[in-house]
Formats: C-alpha cells, sequence, structure tokens
C-alpha cells in the first residue's frame, strides 16, 4: 500500500483529536457565548441564585411556568422550578411525547460552606460564624481568601429573607484565618487532607464591640445588631435558615490569550448553561420535544426533594 493511501485511509477510519483551534469555528460567536457563560457564572454562585438566574434568561425567551393539568401545544415553551432550588424546561415538539423526547440534564449547585444551625459564637474577642462543608471540597483552598454569603432566613411571621453579604459592590467579605508560616511549623508537617481541619472552617465576621468593658459576648452582639438592623433577624433565626459562603471572586479570563476561564462553579454549571442554551437558542419548534433538567444535591449523592432522586 502506497503512503499516501495509507493516510487516506488511516484519516478516514481512525480517531484523530484535534485541537478545537484547529476545527472551524466562529470566533465571535465562541467569545459571546463565552461572555454570556461568565456573567452566568456570576448570578448564579448558589443553587438558588443559578435557578433565579435560568428563570429570567427562559422568561427573556418566552418561557412561562408550568402548571399541572395546562394545555400544552407545539412550540409552548414552559418551565418549573421546584422549591427555587431546581428547573426543569421545556420546549414542545410537534411529535407527541410516545415518540419520546430529548432530554439534557446537569446539575447547578457546587461544593461551599453551609453555616450550622446555631452557627454564631465569639472567642478572643472575635465573632465567628461555625460552618460544615457540602460535597467535596479541598479544604486549603478555602482559608485566606475572600468569601461571601448567600441564602434564605424564614422568620417567625413565616416571611423568608434573601441574604446578601459581600455580593455587591462596595460590600464587606468575610474570611476563614490561616496560621502565619512561621507559626505553622506543626500544621505544614501534616497531610494534605489533614493539615486544614474541617471544625476550624470558621468565617471570621468582626472585631468591634459593643457595651462596657466589663460586659461579655460583646463582638457577637455587635454582629447580631448588625445583621438585625439589616435582615431583621434575631440568633433564634438560624435555626430555620439556609445561608451559603462562596467564593467571592467573579469569573475571569486566564492566560495571556484569554483562551480559558476562571471561576466558581464550573462543576457542572458549564454543562448546566450549555444545555439551558441548547433550549433557548432554538430557532424553531422541534420535532420531538426538548426538555432541560437542571438539578440540585448532585454533590451529596443527589438526593432530597431537589435532586434527581426526588419525585
Amino acid at each position: 500500500m502506497e503512503n499516501t493511501e495509507f493516510k487516506e485511509l488511516k484519516k478516514q477510519l481512525l480517531s484523530t483529536k484535534k485541537n478545537g483551534y484547529d476545527r472551524p469555528l466562529d470566533q465571535a460567536a465562541m467569545e459571546a457565548y463565552c461572555d454570556g457563560y461568565k456573567a452566568f457564572l456570576d448570578a448564579g454562585k448558589t443553587e438558588r441564585l443559578c435557578a433565579a438566574e435560568v428563570i429570567r434568561l427562559a422568561e427573556e425567551r418566552g418561557y412561562r411556568p408550568y402548571t399541572r393539568g395546562m394545555a400544552l401545544s407545539a412550540g409552548d415553551k414552559v418551565y418549573l422550578s421546584n422549591r427555587g432550588k431546581a428547573v426543569l424546561l421545556a420546549c414542545i415538539g410537534e411529535r407527541s411525547l410516545a415518540e419520546g423526547a430529548q432530554i439534557a440534564a446537569a446539575h447547578i449547585d457546587s461544593p461551599r460552606l453551609d453555616l450550622k444551625p446555631n452557627p454564631l459564637y465569639e472567642d478572643a474577642e472575635l465573632a465567628y460564624f461555625k460552618t460544615h462543608y457540602y460535597g467535596g471540597i479541598r479544604k486549603y483552598q478555602w482559608v485566606t481568601i475572600p468569601l461571601e454569603l448567600h441564602g434564605v432566613v424564614a422568620l417567625r411571621d413565616g416571611t423568608a429573607v434573601q441574604v446578601n453579604i459581600g455580593g455587591d459592590s462596595g460590600d464587606p467579605r468575610l474570611v476563614i484565618t490561616d496560621l502565619l508560616p512561621h507559626l505553622g511549623a506543626e500544621q505544614a508537617k501534616k497531610p494534605l487532607a489533614t493539615a486544614i481541619p474541617a471544625e476550624t472552617l470558621n468565617l471570621l465576621l468582626g472585631s468591634r464591640p459593643i457595651g462596657g468593658e466589663e460586659d461579655s459576648g460583646r463582638v457577637k452582639l455587635a454582629v447580631m445588631k448588625l445583621l438585625n438592623g439589616k435582615y431583621g433577624i434575631t440568633e433564634d433565626d438560624f435555626a430555620s435558615a439556609e445561608l451559603e459562603a462562596v467564593p467571592a471572586v467573579n469569573a475571569c479570563d486566564i492566560g495571556l490569550d484569554r483562551s480559558m476561564i476562571g471561576a466558581y462553579g464550573h462543576d457542572d454549571r458549564v454543562c448546566a448553561y450549555a444545555a439551558l442554551r441548547a433550549l433557548l437558542d432554538l430557532e424553531r419548534t422541534p420535532a420531538r420535544t426538548a426538555v432541560c433538567v437542571l438539578a440540585d444535591k448532585e454533590e451529596i449523592g443527589s438526593d432530597g426533594v431537589t435532586g434527581m432522586q426526588s419525585a
């Protein structure tokens, strides 16, 4: 077999991997898609925020809430929000569902730090929130970086208060402290997985006291006063709160050639955004109903009422 014939046969029959830039591409369209993805990441740093952003984008494209029993026709665009933490979207196709549907699924939760039910405490005249990690985290990555807090607090009167600390421009940020290098000699001898114990991942909240020198818990009370002034909550309300700490950084371009994206929450929002855009960018009614499932709780086994194992 001639060498040229061999190369041609190899090209036709065998799989060959190519750098994406070696394939035909629309550079402007690719950059626009990535800009949209970065905005999606910045707006949805928790599963609640991500679900809200999905709904906002869907409604801009004509999607409307689905209610059980409502009549649907080909071309209708509907969505269903599951407790504000998971979203299902569908563009109704021309064919009956008996002929099948096209479904894309991804999850919108990411590893993070959750507040414990009674998180607020004071130690050495510093106030902290106790946390418990959600999903698989590399604990050493969460110390000494700016963090923001998002979530919901259910008050005694039944109203839900949205909490956002550190997410807006000019907001203060939170942090988890670590040992200075010259004080961390023993820590440095430990394996990576155990050098930062999980019980030390506590959020530093403040150091400015109120009251007199003889009073106790002055910094804790000062922090609680600030939270009450902004959100109307008391310490007892933390028992009915769902608050999550996430990195206080926005998506950015990585590399001198800007060929990569650095951000919190790539897993699995990179897939969630692609699945969502597949529906939102449909230019005509699909033959089969197109469905996008964006679920919660994947990081801890997909359990719970908003996970993929729920009804």
